[in-house]
């Protein structure tokens, strides 16, 4: 396969699953809103933090870190490569030159998607229709990689799919898991106060990635901050934590050509995420972790792409 189209079906695994994961880190925030106690104060800057755009949104909107701007700016702003806009825009740009590789349906429905964005955008800046809209984009993302993932043929190109998807979402895990719902919540002034509320925003974490029943079923116990830590590092079963999704991609390495720098830089983050103390960490150390595990999922896009998608 041609180093350039298995480049554009890695980044289409990769924008597909960034689409998703921004609709659903945007539609669990409004939905925290309705679960805190009316007046507590309430932060959107986190979600910028999360997706990494604190330079790009301060160079736009400056350090009015409002609910609208925030929104636009992750749902709607061209300006923002990785707003769900840009993605599905880039995505289908993607799917444009590598159609011959794709199943047809593929094209058509993320072009209705792509549309649909365009045209209910700006409605979804609104509460009261943004779940709606916000919930259309995650049922139709997980949609098209359905559709690639039974119709596609799973060959080399299937793999450098499963390698993108699969890496993206590691990285949104630790970087919500880095910043954290805590801080969400301004506690300053009142902390007493807001104490018991950090376990809804810890429930508000396994909600952004769809894992609320599946953290009950493996860990049995009530949702505390050391249980979703662990859960999203290590579980190797829950397919958004970051053991399964580095697990996935070690997988791929039999279908594809060898690289020992690709096995080199997967073995050293999947060491870091599961030697991990979490109780250890969970007090002082987790960031650190958290860096050095982002720096790693970072190391293994840059062996990925020289050994598989450099051109000579």
């Amino acid at each position: 396969m041609l180093s350039r189209v298995a480049s554009n079906i890695y980044w289409l695994g990769r924008y597909l699953q960034r689409a998703e994961n921004t609709a659903r880190l945007v539609n669990v925030n409004s939905l925290l809103l309705l679960d805190l106690p009316r007046g507590i104060p309430f932060g959107w800057q986190p979600l910028i933090q999360i997706v990494g755009a604190d330079d790009l949104y301060r160079s736009i909107y400056g350090e009015d870190y409002s609910e609208l701007n925030v929104v636009r700016f992750l749902l709607l702003d061209q300006r923002n490569p990785g707003s769900i806009h840009s993605s599905l825009h880039t995505a289908r740009e993607i799917i444009r030159t590598v159609r011959d590789a794709m199943p047809r349906e593929v094209w058509e429905k993320l072009n209705d998607l792509h549309y649909f964005v365009i045209g209910q955008g700006e409605g979804a800046l609104t509460r009261s229709r943004r779940g709606a809209f916000l919930q259309r984009v995650i049922d139709n993302t997980m949609l098209v990689y359905s559709v690639l993932t039974m119709n596609m043929s799973q060959d080399v190109g299937f793999q450098f799919l499963r390698i993108g998807t699969n890496l993206e979402q590691a990285d949104m895990t630790t970087r919500i898991l880095d910043v954290r719902s805590v801080s969400l919540i301004d506690p300053t002034g009142r902390p007493e106060q807001l104490a018991p509320l950090y376990n809804i925003q810890w429930m508000s974490v396994l909600r952004s990635l769809t894992a609320y029943q599946m953290y009950r079923r493996h860990v049995r116990a009530r949702v505390n901050r050391t249980g979703v830590l662990r859960f999203l590092l290590q579980n190797r079963e829950f397919p958004r934590s970051v053991m399964f999704c580095l697990s996935t991609i070690a997988m791929t390495r039999s279908h594809l050509p060898e690289s020992r720098s690709v096995e080199r830089t997967l073995w050293r983050v999947r060491a870091l995420v599961q030697d991990a103390n979490v109780d250890k960490l969970v007090e002082t150390g987790l960031h650190e972790l958290l860096d050095e595990i982002q720096l790693g999922l970072s190391d293994l896009h840059e062996a990925v792409t020289q050994s598989f998608f450099r051109v000579e």
